[in-house]
């Protein structure tokens, strides 16, 4: 369908040549070449030298003006004389391009295919070779070769796109440039169960087969074709037409995650040191290797079987025969191709890795791009920020910042991220409530948020550039800071770049260590991590007792919330609290322990004293009844007599009381039990006395 390079086209054969039959005076055989100079093989001498770069053609002047008009008014428009002699050198195409137009003028047939037919067309248009010299000229015939012929084949549309890269701007004015790029992406965007596609993977010696060969042999009915068969054949392609075509698949409505793979694979071809190999080409593992190429186990029946088993194929290898080393590209072309590709990649969320537009951000500030691409790049990082890795923030300063990485570069990119969180927190309430609601869902086993993904990674990259001496405490201060505290559910990281900063910066003084710590929160600590805090030395003596209180809470609830289970559960789970604490007491720093050992003696101390006092008054109380007793005995007998008589009068009075409190209850009195008691007393009063 796509893939034949020669197509009948109103009778003539364009794959065997543009044959046009001689009308002219010179009677030829060829052309001859001798060295840099060719001739015309007849006996008539030529009469015009055309000089084009260090290639001389010795040829006539009638075949040429007969169809060229612009030769034709270089001849006789000259008033100086007669004209022997023309320089061409600025004919797009060179000497290769003048050699089958001047082979067109002499009646020679001309083989038209897709590796020729751009200069061929450019040379034409140059040399103003149309119809109204001669019917048939060779603009119009390059003309329908290119229409019928080359837009109808995927290979062949590629390969004419190729050698326009040294056709500019001729290409660009003529449309070739633009129609083959739609070609392509017409094709690109088709739907691939029903390309009868040829294999472009194949040397260049090797010419494409003629359509019924296709028809019978092609294997690709029963192959199924993936969805990245176009990445290899347009990663060939020079920057701009590379985005002339991804431009117009945009358009045409390929997926945008499609469009972002094939950014990939050109980078990946264009940009040396952009992707890390390791055995394959990991930023494609989600697609096949790209390459348009794929053989069948029965092979083609093509002569050229030598070779199929080494080698992989690809379209570069039929339009240039070897492939242009990465490391010759300078680092203009790699600024370009860089400032090409942000602008093409798709606006679509997770179009591309996090990891690429990091890469890709790390050489944009290698090569200096300009600022307003860089900072476009900067905020598409910062929508998928989560899904950044270590390695890829490690980004070195490459200006004159004394960080070794680029400190500021980060926050920038935290910045962005945070502001994409508000973004969608605002056009999302459910998102709000998760956010607010983020450190109970995470108690609960939810799912990690990105703001925790991030966090886990801010503190692994302080970690690593923590041990930066040039690291200022305030760009540590101010990213460590940087994300809210529900982000951390967990401050082990965060301890962890903070021990390895003071470890690296040993002359901080003693506000500077509590103003640094204050980024920590003690009660986020794991054990271990309080274990670790309570012995280093490093850390100011405040936050260590502020570590060594919360553990102690934590134990002390671990052991109430333990009780309340079963006794066998209590006594499993109680032992190692137990052992824990007692770890952490003796883990503590020597100063500490000297500090606790007193506290401890003071202790012992006073409850040593209390014991003594205790006894002493025990006995104290032991003497005290033993007086009593002795005091009793010599009391005299009148005193126990008279005492004894008191009280049993006492006893009388009160039983008499009694007695007639009931018998008041009993006669049915209407006087209330108040008044009984009062008039009782007093005539006890007169008949005792």
């Amino acid at each position: 369908m796509w893939d034949s390079e020669t197509e009948s086209l109103g009778g003539r054969d364009y794959g065997n040549g543009a044959h046009v039959p001689a009308k002219h005076g010179v009677k030829t055989d060829g052309f001859e070449q001798r060295g840099q100079s060719w001739f015309v093989a007849t006996d008539v001498p030529s009469d015009l030298l055309v000089h084009i770069g260090e290639v001389n053609f010795h040829l006539h002047k009638y075949p040429l003006i007969s169809r060229c008009g612009r030769l034709s008014r270089i001849i006789y428009d000259n008033h100086e004389g007669e004209v022997n002699k023309i320089n061409l050198n600025d004919l797009p195409g060179g000497a290769e391009s003048f050699e089958l137009a001047a082979k067109f003028c002499y009646g020679i047939a001309v083989d038209l295919t897709a590796s020729n037919i751009s200069g061929l067309r450019c040379a034409a248009e140059y040399l103003e070779m149309t119809e109204d010299l001669e019917e048939g000229n060779l603009i119009f015939k390059t003309e329908a070769f290119l229409s019928y012929v080359v837009l109808s084949s995927w290979r062949d549309s590629i390969i004419v796109l190729k050698s326009c890269e040294k056709l500019s701007p001729w290409a660009e004015n003529l449309q070739i440039v633009r129609r083959c790029s739609e070609s392509i992406a017409w094709k690109a965007c088709a739907n691939p169960k029903g390309i009868r596609w040829n294999y472009t993977g194949r040397p260049s010696k090797v010419s494409s087969p003629k359509w019924n060969d296709l028809k019978d042999s092609s294997p690709s009915r029963a192959i199924q074709v993936p969805p990245d068969w176009w990445f290899e054949d347009v990663s060939i392609l020079r920057i701009d037409h590379f985005v002339r075509v991804i431009t117009a698949i945009k358009v045409k409505g390929m997926r945008f995650e499609l469009v972002g793979a094939a950014i990939i694979q050109y980078a990946s071809k264009w940009l040396p040191g952009l992707i890390k190999d390791a055995g394959g080409e990991p930023m494609l593992d989600d697609f096949s290797n790209g390459n348009i190429c794929r053989e069948s186990s029965g092979g083609s029946s093509s002569g050229s079987g030598g070779g199929s088993g080494s080698w992989k194929g690809g379209l570069h290898l039929i339009v240039a025969g070897n492939k242009e080393e990465p490391d010759t590209i300078k680092a203009k072309d790699q600024r370009m191709i860089i400032e090409s590709l942000i602008s093409i990649i798709p606006p679509q969320k997770d179009s591309v890795s996090c990891s690429f537009l990091l890469r890709l951000l790390r050489m944009a500030n290698k090569l200096k791009v300009a600022h307003a691409l860089v900072n476009e790049l900067e905020k598409r990082v910062g929508m998928q920020f989560e899904q950044a890795t270590l390695s890829d923030l490690l980004i070195p300063s490459y200006n004159k910042s004394e960080t070794t990485y680029d400190v500021d570069l980060v926050q920038r990119l935290l910045e962005h991220f945070l502001v994409q969180e508000q973004t969608e927190c605002a056009s999302s309430p459910n998102r709000a409530y998760l956010d607010k609601n983020m450190f109970e869902e995470s108690q609960r086993g939810g799912a990690s948020s990105a703001k925790m993904r991030v966090a886990r990674l801010v503190d692994s990259y302080l970690t690593e550039i923590a041990r930066d001496r040039n690291l200022s405490l305030t760009k540590f201060h101010v990213l460590a800071e940087a994300l809210p505290e529900s982000a951390r559910t967990c401050d082990d990281g965060l301890y962890r770049a903070i021990d390895s900063y003071l470890k690296a910066h040993p002359t901080l003084s003693e506000h500077e260590r509590k103003r640094l710590c204050r980024v920590m929160d003690c009660q986020k600590l794991s054990i271990d991590a309080c274990m670790h805090a309570a012995q280093n030395e490093r850390l100011p003596l405040r936050v260590v007792v502020q570590v060594l209180f919360s553990e102690q809470v934590k134990i002390s609830n671990a052991i109430s919330n333990n009780t309340l289970k079963d006794n066998t559960a209590g006594e499993s789970q109680f032992q190692p609290m137990v052992t824990t604490r007692k770890t952490l007491l003796e883990g503590t720093p020597q100063s500490f322990q000297e500090g606790w050992s007193t506290a401890k003696k003071d202790i012992n101390t006073l409850k040593f004293e209390l014991e003594t006092v205790k006894t002493k008054y025990v006995e104290l109380q032991n003497e005290m009844e033993s007086l009593q007793r002795q005091f009793d005995k010599m009391v005299p007998k009148q005193k126990q007599h008279s005492s004894s008589a008191w009280t049993s009068g006492w006893k009388k009075l009160s039983r008499l009381a009694k007695m007639s409190n009931v018998d008041g209850q009993d006669d049915g009195s209407d006087q209330p039990v108040a008044e009984l008691t009062r008039k009782t007393p007093r005539r006890w009063r007169n008949s005792i006395s």
